[in-house]
């Protein structure tokens, strides 16, 4: 399935609230696009939806934050400073996929191969300084 969104920075949390409603129940996310994209900005609206009300930061050096929502707990991952497989494998990450709970995940090529079947993928690309598309796939 496909779904795609345009939106403007202004418009992010409604748009965040389209875009968790295209997850369809999944909880697993990868997030793609270049640096600068939204990815992280989008990870904050939708984390402010599923009701986290601690602040919500780029994980790039701790690898994964972990925040307490609504009745939910998300893991935020960036495997952007990550070196090879088996750190990631290191980290336990099996152990957050299969926990139930939403697993959100920065630049997660490197872990692919791991990847459950019912992964989300989000790609967010830069229309203009103030305006994105994204598209939510998933099998």
């Amino acid at each position: 399935m496909k779904t795609e969104f345009e939106y403007t920075l202004d418009e992010i949390e409604s748009a965040a609230s389209e875009i968790i409603k295209a997850f369809d129940g999944r909880k697993i996310v990868r997030f793609i696009g270049e640096m600068g994209a939204g990815k992280t900005t989008m990870i904050k609206s939708l984390c402010k939806l599923l009701g986290v009300d601690e602040e919500v930061t780029s994980p790039t050096f701790a690898i994964v934050n972990e925040y307490e929502g609504a009745g939910c707990r998300v893991f935020h991952f960036d495997f952007y400073r990550v070196k090879n497989q088996q750190e990631a494998i290191d980290l336990g990450l099996a152990d957050y996929f299969y926990s139930g709970e939403y697993v959100f995940m920065e630049w997660p090529q490197l872990v692919d191969d791991f990847m459950p079947d019912d992964v989300v993928t989000l790609t967010i690309k830069e229309i203009d300084p103030t305006k994105r598309h994204a598209t939510v796939e998933f099998a």
